[in-house]
């Protein structure tokens, strides 16, 4: 559609036709499309008619139009999402008030305003639950695997948890089966829902093993400016059966020592040893209590399986510690061959200087066939990028042309993206068998990765199957592909009763462009909204609060955008509780300002006199 040059503008008479032309345009779609419309279930068939609308709308450019649209002080149809052939009838009814010409309108099947907002909340609430009171947009945590020990699960519950996510391409089936009982007797203890979504590890081409170091744990005291130590490195001996190594955040390290050695410690008492380096070091004993001895050192100590204690109680060998994790380094300008052999890639750098020969398999080696020199290749989520200067007998050799400039660590079971390729690999595999299996007993709710195709969809359905079980179906969008079939997509799912998209935010900006992912997370948006299927904001929010306890400033500015969501998903983390908190208060503060793309005018009290008093309490 194109309007007159700028100038006076079109008069209401010229503006009407243009729209029936559009409304025209609408209903000839429709009329050509009854073959897929017979295929989505019937609660579903209206908001299907209205993404067809959505899309016969946004196939034109309709700047002019708004413009002069504006300029008689009409609805520009800036968010008509909803209700797509109600908006414009109603602007064109206006427009026959002004010009009065008579017209015919299409409202046979069409959806009404507030009708559309209605079943997007109906929607998001069958497939996702009700969020906490208070509250519109649902928060979704991914769950570590510790979070099947303990109140872990209660915890995320009590900040705001509303959706819990088990990410089967991690861990295996016994631990997604302690996460979802652990979350549902944490929802049954709380008296309120808490649905599960099992992502399926889909066709993820992902980097092999790293060859694990060996069985050590450095205690490294603080030290200030001039390196003497200002604080002790702590640790804690622990009887066996306790889990050794790294305890993760804040705590220290753990050590398995025998239990009678162990229980005849007291504070005050000195532990000495030699470490890895032969080097003297002693442990001084601070406290004694159930679950072991705490112990401090002053110099920077390596421990190993095997090391040996001694104490005024006699000697023993520190128990199993578990392997340290190892990454490749890499630096601009080193190669890189990717190849399909998993044995586990050493990452020692040969030389020690730069422009290094390294190697890394790959998880899916078939990926690889589709590599030409001159390809974009990306490990990371985009932390390392590099070109293929060679690709023959399924093996690429990369140059890193994109890394920090102190080197970016490559570890085992990161992502590779190839975006400027489309590769033809199903959506649902034998790899994500045991996870459908987990699915169908213990989810609410199954997350296909990397769909694609609308065959995609319809094989998982078929695999879901038709029980009065079956799990609702969120279609993760993360490749290009995806999002440019993202109507077809939206058109075949809705066959299903409960659905919902997520924006896989991290591998989308590879595959799309970082510069375009605002763009296209916001085109998805719309789309959905078109579609009243609810659409969950992915990826990295608030992902350095969750990490360190602290947000950046520009991660809060996202979470802000996300609010326009049905759900938000967090990642794990050390400070994860506290992440769900802040972003229940965000949401909170954020949804009394704006709701999707829309402004709510409510009493501002950022400027009152008691804000000026207490500036953070203001809302």
């Amino acid at each position: 559609m194109t309007g007159r040059p700028s100038g006076g503008g079109r008069t209401p008479e010229e503006l009407a036709s243009a729209l029936a032309a559009l409304r025209d345009e609408m209903r000839d779609r429709l009329a050509g499309a009854g073959t897929t419309l017979g295929t989505v279930a019937p609660e579903h068939r209206r908001s299907a008619q209205n993404l067809l609308d959505y899309l016969t709308l946004r196939a034109h450019d309709l700047r002019p139009v708004q413009d002069d649209l504006a300029r008689l002080g009409l609805s520009s149809l800036g968010r008509s999402e909803e209700h797509v052939v109600r908006s414009l009838e109603q602007v064109m009814h206006a427009l026959r008030v002004l010009a009065r010409p008579s017209d015919a309108e299409r409202t046979e099947a069409a959806v009404g305003f507030g009708e559309g907002r209605r079943a997007l909340e109906r929607n998001a609430q069958r497939t996702l639950g009700r969020a906490h009171q208070g509250r519109r947009t649902r928060i979704m945590v991914t769950l570590p695997a510790a979070a099947a020990e303990g109140g872990r699960a209660g915890d995320l519950l009590a900040a705001g948890m509303d959706v819990a996510r088990i990410n089967t391409a991690h861990d295996d089936p016994a631990t997604w089966r302690a996460l979802a009982a652990s979350v549902r007797r944490a929802a049954a203890g709380g008296h309120r829902e808490c649905p599960i979504l099992a992502d399926l590890p889909g066709p993820k081409l992902r980097t092999g093993p790293v060859a694990p170091g060996p069985p050590v744990v450095r205690l490294r005291p603080r030290r200030d400016a001039r390196g003497f130590p200002v604080s002790a490195a702590r640790a804690v001996l622990v009887p066996p059966g306790v889990p050794a190594g790294l305890a993760g955040g804040s705590e220290p390290p753990r050590l398995p020592v025998p239990g009678p050695w162990l229980a005849g410690l007291a504070a005050g008492d000195e532990v000495t040893l030699r470490d890895t380096r032969a080097a003297h070091r002693v442990l001084y004993v601070t406290d004694v209590g159930h679950g072991g001895a705490e112990v401090e050192v002053w110099d920077t100590t390596y421990v190993e399986t095997g090391t040996v204690l001694r104490s005024p109680g006699g000697e023993v060998e520190v128990g199993p510690l578990p392997v340290v994790e190892q990454a490749l380094e890499l630096h601009v300008g080193d190669r890189l061959t990717v190849d399909g052999d998993l044995t586990p890639a050493s990452p020692d750098r040969p030389g020690g200087g730069a422009r290094c020969k390294l190697r890394i398999g790959c998880t899916l080696p078939q990926a690889l066939a589709a590599v030409a020199p001159g390809d974009h290749v990306v490990f990371d989520d985009g932390r390392i990028v590099g070109i293929a200067r060679a690709a023959a007998d399924g093996c690429v050799e990369v140059e890193v042309t994109l890394a920090p400039p102190g080197g970016a660590r490559l570890h085992g079971g990161r992502g590779i993206n190839l975006p400027d390729r489309c590769l033809d690999l199903p959506a649902v595999s034998a790899v994500d068998e045991q996870a459908l299996d987990f699915a169908a007993g213990h989810a609410d709710l199954v997350g296909m990765s990397f769909a694609q195709r609308p065959g995609d969809v319809d094989e998982l359905r078929r695999r879901l199957g038709g029980g009065e079980r079956r799990p609702g179906i969120v279609l993760k969008i993360e490749t290009a592909g995806g999002f440019q079939r993202l109507p077809e997509l939206l058109l075949a799912g809705m066959a299903w009763d409960r659905l919902a998209v997520m924006v896989a935010r991290g591998d989308l900006a590879v595959e799309c462009g970082f510069e375009r992912l605002a763009e296209v997370q916001d085109e998805i948006l719309w789309l959905c909204d078109a579609a009243h299927v609810p659409v969950i904001w992915a990826t990295q929010v608030l992902d350095q609060m969750a990490r360190t306890g602290q947000p950046s400033r520009a991660e809060v500015s996202d979470a802000v955008l996300a609010a326009r969501a049905e759900c938000v998903m967090l990642n794990k983390g050390p400070y994860i509780v506290q992440a769900v908190m802040t972003l229940d208060d965000i949401l909170r503060r954020m949804e009394a300002h704006q709701r999707k793309k829309a402004p709510l005018l409510r009493h501002l009290h950022s400027w009152s006199p008691e804000a000026a008093t207490h500036p953070r309490q203001g809302r």
